[in-house]
């Protein structure tokens, strides 16, 4: 039977989640953890000269600065790795003797010449080398034989098999392992790195470590599998497994502990884990980047996320490109319609008087009073947002998302007549539709907010003054973003600071030809205070 190791890449790997900012203590808390858990590889970060960094992440900029971070009370086998090209090999200093001991070298198939390039140059300064080419199911048998023939060669100390899109069945990761197994020389170990898309690692790991194989193999895993999307293999769970079937050599309460002080409040800020939209990423075979950027637009229904995917060419589809998802989401969404009739009815409606707003967020509970006030004083057009009021009777209610469009039906009954969709959606015949693409805003990351394509409308319905209420932002707290929990989604906080951003960067041009006021507090009131 095989000879197993366990290799935690929390720090790594699950930085992914909250951009590696875990606080330089409990960096080298988690570390001492594992270590006292008798864990045997422990990777600490990665080693980038190219991303922005502080003392609180898990990333350096040279090995010393990581030798510096971990100078005590804890064990040898300390990994960092390296994403190809995010480290230039003239910055490497011959092995100290120091703690950090082990670099990885993950690389895209394109990048496969300046990863052995890296490899060498690491070998030769004294650092184990552990060779990971990512999503190894792209490589051809005679491609991976390659591969082999030239690790044989150069011998670093361990050969990666790496599911990098969770998208391995138990017959793809033994055909990969008897393949490699049997052409590497005995002396180099197996690793293996999967993701958790269709919730196969467990069961991926147990195939290999009960092999009749004579090879030393590497499990990598995370704490509460931590990591973006989907998630990786869980620390706990290979520890108890192999502590009960293998051999009893693990100690689980570090790692519980690590999970229940450091990673829990992580994982209630930054949710990861098994998901329809991962999924859908894995049974298609692409980038999971691709499921989350379509999940994050928070307006697509589950069918509509999978005909997007299926869209993505084949050339496409195991690089992210932000660029072309975008495209692919936007060219789905058209729906050409002329609506020169619908935005008529507005001007109508709208001419010579004021224009509220009922953006769906929190405020509506609590600013009521101050809404229900300036209603009676000034009369306004009311005009709701992917919600239908439960206490203004709504002139209009705009709505652009598919999602919010689905529950809204059950509502609507005999007063659809109020419905003003964009053409992405396919609505009732007393609906008045707006054509989706003229109104979009060229930032992606806003392109289609509901508040900001109504207020595009407002602007070419010759609108020039709107109150806004409900429009506050959004919170990193989610249950303080929507005046009705069942509204509630889930967004990632780096997307929701990036929508915040960008709708403050929006209101501020608008501000130029609409006057904008709030009746209810808003993150946003400076931004419009900065055009006044």
């Amino acid at each position: 039977m095989s000879k197993i190791y366990m290799l935690d890449c929390t720090l790594r790997d699950g930085g992914y989640v909250n951009a590696w900012n875990f606080g330089s203590l409990v960096i080298e808390n988690i570390v001492k953890n594992i270590s006292e858990a008798k864990v045997e590889f422990i990777e600490c970060g990665f080693l980038s000269e190219q991303k922005e960094i502080t003392e609180d992440q898990s990333i350096f900029r040279t090995i010393e600065d990581a030798e510096e971070r971990f100078s005590g009370g804890i064990g040898q086998n300390l990994a960092l790795m390296i994403n190809c090209g995010e480290f230039s090999p003239r910055s490497i200093k011959p092995y100290s003797g120091g703690r950090i001991n082990i670099i990885r070298i993950a690389f895209h198939k394109h990048q496969l010449t300046e990863a052995q390039e890296l490899c060498m140059e690491l070998q030769q300064n004294g650092y184990k080398v552990f060779f990971q080419p990512m999503v190894t199911m792209r490589y051809t048998d005679e491609e991976l034989l390659q591969l082999i023939r030239w690790t044989n060669i150069n011998k670093p100390s361990a050969f990666y098999i790496v599911d990098s899109f969770g998208t391995m069945r138990k017959k793809d990761i033994l055909r990969i392992f008897f393949l490699v197994d049997n052409n590497l020389c005995e002396d180099i170990r197996i690793g293996f790195h999967s993701h958790n898309n269709l919730q196969l690692s467990f069961s991926n790991a147990q195939e290999l470590i009960t092999l009749n194989s004579a090879r030393e193999i590497i499990i990598d895993t995370s704490v509460f599998g931590m990591g973006r999307g989907a998630g990786n293999l869980c620390t706990e769970l290979m520890i108890q497994y192999i502590n009960e079937n293998i051999k009893n050599k693990y100690n689980i309460m570090p790692i519980l502990e690590v999970m229940d002080e450091y990673i829990m409040p992580i994982f209630n800020m930054h949710s990861w884990g098994y998901s329809v939209p991962y999924y859908i990423a894995a049974v298609n075979d692409c980038h999971p980047n691709y499921a989350s950027y379509l999940s994050n637009m928070q307006t697509l229904l589950v069918k509509d996320i999978n005909c997007i995917i299926k869209m993505i060419e084949p050339n496409k589809k195991y690089l992210f490109d932000k660029a072309y998802i975008n495209m692919l989401y936007v060219d789905y969404q058209k729906n050409w319609i002329d609506d020169s009739s619908t935005i008529q009815g507005l001007k109508k409606l709208c001419s010579g008087r004021h224009v509220l707003v009922l953006a769906p967020g929190k405020t509506l509970m609590t600013g009521r009073k101050e809404i229900l006030k300036y209603i009676e004083e000034n009369n306004p057009v009311v005009i709701s947002i992917n919600h239908i009021s439960d206490f203004v009777e709504c002139d209009r209610v705009f709505v652009s998302n598919l999602k919010r469009f689905q529950r809204l039906k059950k509502m609507m009954k005999s007063k659809d007549d109020r419905i003003v969709c964009t053409s992405n959606i396919v609505g009732g015949q007393k609906m008045q539709i707006v054509n989706y693409s003229s109104y979009i805003d060229e930032d992606p990351i806003i392109s289609d907010n509901a508040g900001v394509m109504l207020l595009n409308v407002l602007k070419n319905a010759n609108v020039t003054n709107v109150t806004l209420a409900g429009f506050d932002g959004f919170d990193a707290n989610q249950l303080n973003n929507y005046y009705d929990d069942k509204l509630i989604t889930t967004i990632d906080m780096e997307k929701m600071l990036q929508i915040n951003s960008s709708i403050a960067i929006f209101l501020r041009k608008l501000g130029e030809c609409i006057k904008i006021k709030f009746i209810t507090p808003s993150l946003y009131e400076t931004s419009i205070e900065a055009t006044l």
